[in-house]
């Protein structure tokens, strides 16, 4: 949907682009608007180069218009060319985006295989103990502090009870 309602903006040239960027650090906000809406375009087609690889496409649109935003509050012409920065701009912020994206997953993926571990530990030790295991013994056997384990439960949906 918001990409069928920006196919009817106008893109900006790089001679507008350059008036839009003069007229900005005069305080002018129609500009910068102006420059903002005639990038939106420009924007969504550098983020659809990052579909699939986690993150969704409004989310990457998302992404890259606040770099775009943040471009324009700190662009120096000493930077070099106006859409050259707006390009390596946005590019890395996307790339960071989906870095982000990768690690949150490995970290999840981590975490949800100590749980699944720490429940096999708990069952095992119930049963070599012939009761429930406490925190301390749970931390022994997994090589982790006491409030490793108790984070790692705090974070299971399922109620498991553990004797203190």
């Amino acid at each position: 949907m918001y990409l069928d309602d920006i196919e009817h903006l106008p893109v900006c040239t790089s001679q507008e682009e350059a008036e839009l960027i003069r007229r900005i650090r005069s305080g002018d906000q129609a500009a910068r608007e102006r420059l903002t809406e005639g990038n939106l375009k420009l924007l969504a087609m550098i983020a659809k180069g990052y579909e699939n690889h986690g993150i969704s496409i409004g989310d990457l649109i998302q992404e890259a218009n606040m770099a775009f935003l943040l471009l324009i509050d700190n662009y120096d012409e000493n930077l070099g060319v106006f859409r050259d920065c707006l390009h390596a701009c946005v590019n890395q912020a996307l790339q960071t985006a989906v870095a982000f994206q990768k690690n949150e997953l490995l970290v999840e993926e981590e975490l949800a295989a100590r749980v699944n571990v720490l429940k096999d530990i708990s069952q095992g030790l119930a049963d070599e103990l012939g009761r429930e295991a406490t925190v301390e013994e749970l931390a022994a056997k997994m090589k982790m502090t006491e409030d490793e384990i108790k984070d790692i439960m705090k974070l299971t949906l399922d109620a498991m009870s553990v004797s203190p």
